[in-house]
């Protein structure tokens, strides 16, 4: 997991694998507001970014979840957030496996979970054995408008 803020990008281009910088470079230089809800493009199933908007519920009603094919750039573009995240060691129970269909499954009985403070212009990059809990109330009512950048894993090279 790497946790940071897209205004010290150039601080930390150096030390960031390529796929992430690119990631970031394109949620740098990109108007966040102007795209529209749902899957926006980049380079195709390669990578592209999903825009949503919606306000933060109670951290027991927000599932955790972990990914096999794909990273995640999850960036708060406006509003207030938590993301809980843990080990996938330490998530030892899957409740909903939807990796065929949308990469994604849920777990419970999470240990060791520590909590994020997304604000506006952090972002927190998530590997598939990262488990993350997004979309969490920090408290006060918020509307989140939430920019998750989709890169595919690629096969190691021999």
């Amino acid at each position: 997991m790497i946790y940071g803020r897209l205004d010290n990008l150039s601080e930390v281009a150096s030390t960031l694998p390529q796929t992430i910088l690119e990631g970031l470079r394109f949620l740098a230089e990109t108007d966040l507001v102007a795209l529209p809800e749902g899957r926006n493009e980049i380079d195709g199933d390669r990578m592209f970014a999903m825009v949503q908007d919606y306000e933060p519920k109670p951290k027991d009603e927000a599932r955790p979840e972990a990914h096999k094919r794909y990273i995640d750039i999850q960036y708060v573009a406006k509003g207030t957030e938590l993301i809980g995240t843990t080990a996938l060691s330490k998530a030892p129970n899957v409740v909903e496996d939807l990796l065929e269909q949308n990469d994604v499954y849920f777990l419970d009985g999470l240990k060791e979970e520590s909590m994020l403070a997304m604000s506006e212009g952090t972002y927190a990059v998530f590997y598939p054995w990262d488990v993350h809990r997004p979309g969490c109330s920090a408290g006060e009512a918020s509307q989140v408008r939430k920019i998750v950048v989709k890169i595919a894993m690629e096969p190691a090279k021999a």
